[in-house]
């Protein structure tokens, strides 16, 4: 494990890189800055978004103009899988330098099963998560201790994901480089995504929260809360927040008027079925038989 770096010291350094003109030569420091950045990333010391005392989630821009500035400094190498020398190279790959795949050893204690999966450089992935082939984690990640990322699945870049997650088969977390203020993807300890969905920026899915297979969520979703009868929304530049432990399915609302209401179509909309109990609990305990 790395030594903990200055955190503010590596602020201003990624700060002044950042803020070096594109047409002039980055300074000597640049790579080493990167990778110092990069490291501490994956040892959890710097998180590209951070929960405020009051519990909002917000974006911390500096990590992740450091992360932008990654691209800007890397070159184009060539990192393909070497093969046997008669049938070439079974997987070419061709990316910045600066953003290879993350280097892992059995001491990590992360469990990636063969099978294409791949975890970026920059991203934390903490010891007991299990990665089913194929899935991949994207630079800025978080990925918190014994969470499952199942065959398939997406962890954009800089998307949060707390502790004992089940990230479902197929399943997407949005990826939120830029603008660097932008609310990030966020799911907290104890949820389960199922498969298929997609939850992208803009949107806090609160602890031990279900969503069911298919559920998709933006900023701009409303969703209907049959147990308290309301609808959730975000508020004007606000994030799209999904009350801790409410079970998620996906809906439809028919459409009431015009031309819509005609043809009798509906639009999809989440709606909130039930708040989770020991029954929900029941139901989803499952996952720990299979780590």
């Amino acid at each position: 494990m790395m030594p903990s770096p200055d955190v503010g010291a590596l602020e201003l350094r990624v700060e002044a890189l950042f803020n070096t003109p594109a047409h002039l030569p980055a300074p000597d420091d640049a790579e080493a800055t990167i990778d110092l950045l990069l490291s501490a990333l994956e040892c959890g010391v710097v998180r590209a978004a951070a929960r405020r005392a009051d519990g909002q989630w917000a974006a911390v821009p500096w990590v992740k103009r450091g992360i932008l500035t990654g691209f800007r400094v890397g070159r184009m190498i060539d990192q393909s899988v070497l093969g046997d020398a008669r049938v070439g190279h079974p997987f070419t790959f061709f990316d910045k330098h600066t953003y290879p795949t993350r280097a892992l050893t059995l001491d990590d204690g992360i469990r990636v099963v063969p099978g294409g999966s791949s975890i970026r450089r920059g991203a934390f992935v903490a010891r007991g998560v299990v990665c089913m082939p194929p899935m991949f984690v994207n630079v800025g990640a978080y990925v918190g201790a014994g969470s499952m990322i199942d065959s398939h699945a997406l962890i954009g870049s800089c998307a949060q994901v707390g502790e004992r997650v089940h990230i479902s088969a197929a399943a997407q977390l949005g990826g939120v480089l830029e603008p660097v203020n932008a609310s990030p993807v966020v799911i907290e300890d104890d949820v389960v995504v199922g498969g298929n969905c997609g939850v992208y920026e803009g949107t806090v899915v609160r602890e031990k929260a279900v969503l069911a297979a298919g559920v998709v969520l933006t900023r701009g979703t409303p969703v209907f809360d049959l147990v308290h009868e309301r609808v959730v929304r975000a508020a004007p530049g606000g994030i799209l927040e999904i009350p801790a432990g409410a079970v998620v399915v996906p809906g439809a609302r028919r459409i009431t008027n015009g031309w819509g209401s005609d043809q009798g179509l509906s639009l999809q909309t989440p709606v909130i079925v039930k708040y989770r109990d020991e029954k929900t609990d029941v139901a989803t305990a499952l996952e720990g038989w299979l780590r």
